[in-house]
């Protein structure tokens, strides 16, 4: 292992924002990374949330980087990293940072880069750095292994393993849009499978004026509420309940999903923040919640894929005339009051089940791979594991 200072070792590119008061800067076909983008435990990023032009890119101090070149934050959130995915511009707040070539490839960098992240927030219990600068890069000193064909060999090993991680995340993405398709046509348009006939509407299915809808639903079809599918329970612990260490799924009002050591509730559950964005999120096995998150856990297996996307579709009334005039939040009436419309088939559901739970295993096939990598990662970097390296034809 030959121990470096990370400048001699990168080439560092510095980003750049175009007047924000020009509009023919902003909302073009180039991406324009800022932390938001990439502040997660993906690899790859490919997309950005705001887009400029090439008159943008070309009149400010913004820097175009290249797929495979790395992106960290500099400022506000410190340390978050990726890899391009596609070529995109960035913000003053982040670097691009860019091997030199035959010293470090860019995959082994990354991730030499997060062990040594990881490193320093065990040492420091949090925060990575108050900010970064380019004076930063020259008191960083990282180990990487001096042959190319090693740092190869090791970073294929890991990016495998993240790979597979970012194609079950588009697995499930390509479900979940099934999933509301499928729901979409089957209970709100009402064009479900009838037999030979084809689809149930367009087939002249008979269908049945609906008091409580104020609409027509097919005959045999009923409206039932939350509250009379489960009970409607909440969680009982603050969030100091969260242990870093913890075996079981905790869950908050935060979109992320900590973890504990102690189980509160068991089954196939539709979990749903009383507070904040108002997400709502599909679990399955034992875990705990937050004092504003409710957990719905049906009476009957069978009802709940409809719950749970009667509640997604519910979420835009509630945040849209939630109570409170400082914190919004979600009621105990709000949730057991939202309509499910339960069809006279029960097989129609099973599908909308079967999705969701497909997804599910996909996540926590991903906490395995991540549990893997992380801990791979230490031991290929310091030289405590060994890669062994194919041999060419020609050797």
């Amino acid at each position: 292992m030959n121990r470096v200072i990370l400048n001699d070792v990168i080439n560092i590119i510095s980003g750049g924002t175009p007047k924000t008061s020009n509009p023919e800067y902003w909302d073009g076909d180039i991406g324009w990374l800022s932390v938001v983008d990439f502040n997660n435990d993906n690899r790859m990023v490919y997309s950005s949330s705001k887009t400029i032009t090439t008159k943008g890119m070309n009149e400010s101090s913004t820097k175009m980087l290249n797929v495979g070149d790395i992106i960290i934050s500099a400022r506000g959130t410190v340390g978050a990293l990726a890899q391009i995915g596609k070529p995109m511009c960035f913000n003053q707040s982040c670097f691009g940072l860019r091997g030199k070539k035959d010293i470090i490839v860019n995959d082994y960098l990354y991730y030499a880069l997060k062990n040594y992240i990881s490193n320093i927030k065990k040492r420091t219990q949090g925060s990575v750095f108050e900010t970064i600068n380019l004076n930063s890069f020259t008191l960083m000193e990282i180990d990487i292994h001096p042959s190319i064909q090693e740092q190869q060999a090791i970073a294929k090993v890991l990016s495998a393993i993240d790979n597979k991680i970012e194609l079950n995340n588009k697995i499930n993405s390509e479900l979940e849009q099934i999933a509301k398709t499928l729901y979409d046509y089957w209970f709100v348009q009402f064009e479900f499978p009838a037999g030979i006939k084809g689809a149930y509407k367009s087939s002249n299915g008979q269908m049945v004026y609906n008091e409580i809808l104020k609409r027509e639903i097919p005959v045999g079809w009923e409206v039932k509420t939350i509250g009379e599918l489960c009970d409607v329970l909440t969680g009982k612990e603050d969030a100091n309940f969260a242990a870093e260490n913890g075996k079981y799924a905790f869950f908050t009002c935060g979109d992320e999903v900590l973890y504990c050591n102690k189980p509160a509730f068991k089954g196939k559950s539709i979990l749903v923040a009383g507070n904040g964005n108002f997400n709502v999120k599909y679990y399955e096995g034992e875990f705990n919640a937050y004092q504003r998150t409710y957990v719905l856990i049906p009476n009957d297996e069978i009802y709940i894929g409809v719950m749970y996307k009667a509640m997604l579709d519910s979420i835009n009334r509630f945040t849209k005339g939630s109570n409170g005039s400082i914190v919004k939040f979600i009621t105990k009436g709000d949730i057991s009051n939202t309509q499910v419309i339960i069809p006279s088939n029960k097989n129609l559901i099973k599908p909308l089940n079967t999705l969701l739970s497909s997804i599910e295993k996909n996540k926590k096939q991903n906490i395995k791979l991540v549990e893997l990598r992380n801990f791979l990662l230490p031991l290929l970097m310091n030289g405590q594991i060994k890669v062994e390296q194919q041999k060419s034809d020609h050797s």
